[in-house]
């Protein structure tokens, strides 16, 4: 399933430097959703990356999986459901407060993190096909470079 962005005479070169930095991601997001549900996990979509990549080692309140993902709690919560109920993550008593729960990986939420990091390294060869090893490795390098100083600024 896949999305361009509308053909709008608001869209006018050079191409918006956000949207050239999205379109790669969304591209590579929808293609390494559709790879993990190949492999045996179809209930894992797009949305359900804001729960496993904001997910600590140990478990995460569903409050702070919100505000790492900038999404509403109560979003997190039905993300969080859905991979619970198909037994990708558990809901843990946080040790720090009782009545508060952790969200944490289960050992099938541990095999999806596996998955995924193969089909990323397939991606990222591919993407490496089309531009060149040296373009890959500039590209990469000047996008640690900004992410480093965007986060210095912060």
């Amino acid at each position: 399933m896949s999305s361009r962005p509308p053909q709008t005479s608001a869209r006018r070169r050079p191409d918006n430097l956000g949207i050239l930095l999205r379109e790669p991601f969304r591209i590579g997001s929808e293609e390494l959703h559709r790879r993990i549900a190949e492999r045996g996990h179809p209930e894992v979509r797009a949305p359900h990356g804001n729960v496993f990549q904001f997910l600590d080692d140990e478990g995460t309140r569903v409050s702070e999986l919100a505000r790492r993902a900038q999404i509403t709690k109560q979003s997190m919560a039905e993300l969080v459901a859905h991979l619970e109920r198909h037994g990708y993550v558990e809901r843990v008593p946080d040790p720090a407060d009782r009545r508060a729960k952790l969200v944490r990986s289960t050992a099938r939420g541990s095999e999806v993190y596996a998955i995924a990091r193969e089909v990323v390294a397939e991606i990222e060869r591919e993407w490496t096909a089309r531009l060149g090893a040296r373009k890959m490795r500039q590209l990469r390098e000047l996008l640690q470079e900004l992410n480093e100083g965007l986060s210095e600024q912060r």
